[in-house]
């Protein structure tokens, strides 16, 4: 039996029960649209576009398709105005974990800013532990309804703002009790990941772990500072390093020197197709770099950035490049692996996710096309001999 007799393309049904890692989501962009709603009556918030929880969802969608970085992140003023209480934040905590397993993601690492969260009088750390018991349960109620999630947070500062030490902090804190690492979100232009160094050189000496917003609206420059200033282990998006990649007209293709080093040490690179449309960093699926960055072998990753503003999951990011790139069951594994290998958790915790769980559940949808030819011809007569 050769290969070219199992079906190359699979069906929205097994990419929504494949084994999916996520590592670029955010808490405060992937709320239930209905959920917005009742926890803004429940606050007494006005300020929604709409109260009809579809209409609700499509307004989002529709006024984050922009083109434009900084009105994308204008969306957000609604949902983290209704995640300022601690009821609040553990059920926009507890759905996220929901959602994402219902999606067939078995491993996620979500991230917010503390600092938005405050206007109800919480403290940085009652805003952690009430995500934290927001996941916890999630992930319990999803095991009981038969699928399995770990989620892990991640504590984001403002680039634009002046408190990501007190959040690198923070996260250290609580590195062993659901945080899993820091971040700097928020517009690139201007504001320069240099900006906070403190908070990353704190980090390295406390051998913690931390992503970095890079390459998505600003190139090549944000990069190299991310990765040779700062010292991310990932760079959040990084869609840009194509900036740095050559195509000739043979077809051959030169990679410059960040680009290189990006892909000689493994740094894995947290891209966002349908996010990246709408931003304006890429025109379409077919033309996203992604395509040429799963072909070079960089450590590329899937992931969703914001589920609400750009109404995907992770299946469907999966359903737009199969779509686009003909990618098979075995470019999803690649492409999940590449993620958990690139996870804030313990090697032997990200191996045994890799070889206990990702493997086995794609090698099982990988045989289904056996049985399905076994059932289509089972009724057939066999001619005499």
């Amino acid at each position: 039996m050769t290969s070219q007799s199992t079906p190359n393309t699979p069906t929205p049904d097994q990419i929504r029960r494949a084994p999916k890692v996520l590592l670029h989501d955010h808490l405060d962009g992937g709320l239930r649209p209905g959920t917005i709603v009742e926890l803004a009556r429940d606050a007494g918030y006005t300020g929604l576009p709409e109260t009809d929880p579809d209409k609700l969802g499509v307004w989002f969608a529709e006024a984050a398709d922009s083109g434009s970085l900084e009105r994308y992140l204008e969306t957000f003023s609604h949902t983290v105005a209704v995640m300022q209480t601690r009821d609040a934040l553990i059920r926009v905590a507890r759905e996220c974990a929901e959602d994402l397993a219902e999606d067939g993601v078995v491993y996620a690492e979500v991230r917010y800013a503390p600092e938005q969260h405050l206007d109800g009088g919480l403290s940085l750390e009652e805003v952690v532990e009430a995500v934290n018991e927001g996941f916890r349960q999630g992930e319990l109620l999803a095991r009981e309804s038969g699928r399995r999630i770990r989620v892990g947070a991640l504590l984001t500062a403002m680039r634009h703002a002046a408190r990501a030490l007190e959040i690198a902090e923070l996260a250290n804190r609580y590195r062993d009790l659901g945080v899993v690492g820091f971040d700097i979100a928020g517009a690139e232009a201007g504001f320069p990941p240099t900006r906070h160094l403190d908070a990353f050189e704190y980090l390295k000496r406390e051998n913690n772990h931390f992503t970095i917003h890079a390459g998505e609206a600003f190139g090549l420059p944000s990069i190299w500072q991310a990765l040779q200033w700062c010292g991310a282990d990932r760079l959040g998006h990084g869609v840009r390093i194509i900036d740095d990649i050559q195509v000739k007209a043979d077809g051959s293709v030169e990679l410059g020197r960040l680009a290189s080093y990006v892909r000689d040490k493994r740094i894995p690179l947290e891209l966002c197709p349908s996010s990246n449309l709408q931003t304006g960093a890429a025109d379409s699926y077919a033309e996203h770099p992604i395509g040429l960055l799963r072909r070079l072998h960089f450590r590329a990753t899937v992931n969703t950035d914001n589920r609400l503003m750009s109404h995907t999951s992770m299946s469907r990011e999966f359903e737009h490049l199969v779509e686009a790139f003909g990618y098979s069951l075995d470019d999803m594994q690649w492409f999940s692996v590449n993620a958990m290998k690139s996870a804030f958790i313990p090697f032997d915790e990200r191996l045994a996710m890799i070889n206990d769980v990702i493997k086995p559940g794609y090698a099982e949808l990988k045989s289904e096309w056996l049985f399905r030819q076994t059932a289509s011809t089972s009724g057939s007569v066999p001619e005499e001999g």
